[in-house]
């Protein structure tokens, strides 16, 4: 039997061993607010799991929800914009 060894560099060399790109890291840095967004609405929706969510608690994920749907709607306003070349 051969055991394919981990010292092997073409065995374990891998695209995830690298850096983020310049590209990657941007396009991250425009994601960024569709992410806290996200984030602000699990953790709403985690405070409500062991029970009853109160009227704050709904008003609070509702709020994030909505925050949630602007940073989407502006990052594809964004995205649009530039692939027609109008904001670049």
């Amino acid at each position: 039997m051969v055991y394919i060894g981990a010292v092997q560099a073409v065995v374990t060399a891998d695209v995830f061993d690298r850096e983020p790109t310049a590209a990657e890291l941007d396009a991250i840095e425009r994601e960024m607010p569709v992410i806290t967004a996200d984030i602000d609405l699990l953790d709403a929706q985690i405070i409500t799991l062991d029970r009853i969510p109160s009227e704050l608690d709904t008003r609070r994920i509702r709020r994030a929800h909505r925050k949630v749907l602007a940073a989407r709607r502006t990052l594809a306003n964004t995205a649009a914009t530039h692939a027609a070349g109008v904001g670049a």
